[in-house]
């Protein structure tokens, strides 16, 4: 059957007609800036859905691009940009 259906969609005058791409090209990737400091540029990611553990379940990552150096920080899930900071 889905084979039948891709040959439908491939063969139909209509589906190749109004088919346009909604996207523009993308143009070429820029890479980003090497640190030049421990510490200077850093990334953060959310670990969340984790259990519950001593009042927390959600881990807070912090990873020094340079250094590529983690640290770890447990966080209750009600956290607000204010308080990250």
């Amino acid at each position: 059957m889905k084979a039948d259906i891709k040959n439908f969609i491939k063969e139909c005058d209509i589906f190749q007609r109004n088919k346009i791409e909604t996207i523009h090209p993308t143009g070429l990737l820029q890479p980003l800036s090497i640190p030049i400091r421990v510490w200077l540029d850093i990334s953060l990611d959310f670990i969340e859905g984790l259990p519950l553990s001593n009042g927390f379940n959600v881990i807070l990552v912090m990873v020094d691009r340079l250094s590529k150096y983690m640290h770890f920080i447990s966080i209750t899930h009600s956290y607000t940009a204010t308080k990250i900071i």
